[in-house]
């Protein structure tokens, strides 16, 4: 049974999300602000996190940031209406999707539904899956899809399920372009509608993590109006 934990500082959301989550088989653990949240995902980790941004004590982005330091957990934002900006900066910062508010019920489960999918392990069932499963190895770059993990010259980079799903349709083809259109179709499920701007977010965030590591990075390249292309060093 997967946990999903909420945290949001209004208590009639927590209440009804969990019961619209419960009704569909999941756990769900609640947090009314990020500090308790923080201390509650190292004690008890989930298998998605939803946060509101606005939240006493800490926000969702200082608990995001807070949290990307030693985990990778799958985190959907909620957002106000108009914070297109939040939302931005959210991705930037590690968040695999968002929502904005006012949402429905229906909407914030098919989303969790859509990143359990993206997280969890394929099981074997024929030869493009069992590939997809099998470690890469591009260059200074390994990716073991299986463990969800990633190591450039040896060195671990710390990707969430998104951001680890894009590199991976990159890098499967070097030299090839992927269209942003394409990397939608590999990272998200067919029922999310995600915008150009949240790619580039995620690859804007892959590059830095990767510089982080390495400062001469430079294998994921921009292709201005058409995609991205991963360059096999």
């Amino acid at each position: 049974m997967p946990t999903i934990a909420l945290v949001d500082d209004d208590r009639n959301i927590l209440a009804s999300v969990s019961i619209a989550l419960e009704s569909e088989g999941y756990h769900v653990q609640t947090y009314t602000d990020g500090a308790a949240a923080l201390a509650g995902l190292a004690a008890n980790p989930p298998d998605v996190a939803v946060f509101d941004i606005k939240m006493p004590r800490m926000d969702g982005m200082e608990l995001l940031r807070r949290l990307r330091q030693k985990s990778d957990l799958p985190v959907i934002f909620l957002t106000s209406k108009d914070d297109e900006i939040d939302e931005l900066f959210g991705l930037k910062m590690g968040a695999d999707d968002y929502i904005r508010k006012p949402f429905s019920q229906r909407l914030l489960v098919e989303r969790v539904k859509a990143v359990l999918r993206r997280a969890a392990p394929r099981v074997e069932g024929g030869a493009a899956e069992s590939a997809e499963n099998q470690v890469m190895e591009r260059g200074k770059l390994v990716l073991d899809p299986e463990r969800h993990t990633c190591t450039w010259d040896g060195r671990q980079v710390v990707l969430t399920v998104t951001e680890f799903l894009i590199l991976q349709a990159l890098a499967q083809r070097p030299g090839y372009v992927k269209s942003r259109d394409s990397l939608m179709d590999a990272a998200y499920d067919d029922q999310v509608y995600v915008d150009d701007r949240t790619i580039d977010s995620h690859i804007k965030r892959l590059r830095k993590k990767f510089k982080e590591v390495d400062n001469s990075f430079d294998a994921i390249e921009t292709l201005y109006g058409v995609g991205y292309r991963y360059r096999d060093a």
